[in-house]
């Protein structure tokens, strides 16, 4: 088990917010619909809603919402035409970032990312200006209590995962985007519940941020742009320090 857990230095930040119940159905609600205007309204047949699926009702979306969500994606009730757009950039200290958009208007969308970055000390890059830093992957965490370690990690490579890092409480299972549902599935049939299972762009290479004001610059453009509506992730490539981590927490 190698490398350092996405889980200690965002998720616990992402759960104050994602205790907005409105805007994280709003997110769930539009990756329903559109994972459901991609492949089809039956999840059987579509792995992308399938796990939409699971993560709306997971972040208990009312069951009506879920459903009149689908039914969108799949023309059965009328719905917004949602876009997905990809922005690149560069935040403080040239950390990069990349912000996914689910947007009804890409002008509006642009202009509310493009004026985050400025306002907090980045700026807008082009297409591909940060995404060669990064590799597309499934990420799927599960709470270690009570769990062997080594137990676990033969249950996930056998499972198909390529990778397994163990911190802070987590286990954090690494797949290939060809092989992730399986892989969660096959964990699922192994009795192991998760806490979150999504397809990320991680940073191939971190970097570490030990400057506490650099820290809370960066930090601040993350949580800047997680608020805007239309945002449905960043990613980005810093790393904090466990000292850094304690300061910010103060």
């Amino acid at each position: 088990m190698a490398g350092h857990s996405k889980w200690s230095n965002i998720q616990h930040r992402k759960g104050a917010q994602d205790k907005k119940r409105a805007k994280l159905f709003t997110k769930f609600g539009r990756e329903l619909t559109i994972a459901a205007k991609e492949g089809g309204g039956d999840p059987d047949f579509n792995p992308r809603l399938r796990l939409a699926i699971e993560r709306a009702k997971a972040g208990n979306m009312p069951k009506d919402i879920l459903e009149r969500a689908i039914k969108k994606g799949t023309g059965e009730l009328e719905g917004v035409e949602y876009m997905e757009i990809r922005y690149e950039g560069y935040g403080p200290a040239g950390t990069a970032f990349i912000v996914d958009v689910v947007t009804d208007n890409k002008n509006r969308s642009a202009s509310e990312v493009r004026m985050v970055f400025t306002r907090k000390g980045g700026n807008l890059g082009t297409d591909g200006a940060v995404a060669w830093m990064f590799k597309r992957e499934g990420v799927i965490t599960v709470k270690s209590d009570g769990i062997d370690p080594d137990e676990f990690m033969m249950a996930a490579l056998e499972a198909g995962a390529e990778d397994v890092i163990s911190e802070d409480g987590m286990f954090e299972v690494i797949a290939d985007c060809g092989e992730f549902q399986n892989v969660l599935d096959n964990l699922k049939a192994a009795g192991y519940k998760y806490e979150e299972a999504e397809i990320e762009m991680n940073a191939e290479n971190k970097m570490e941020i030990t400057d506490l004001d650099t820290a809370k610059k960066v930090m601040a453009l993350y949580e800047a742009l997680e608020d805007l509506d239309d945002v449905q992730e960043v990613y980005s490539n810093f790393d904090f320090s466990d000292e850094i981590l304690e300061q910010l927490d103060d």
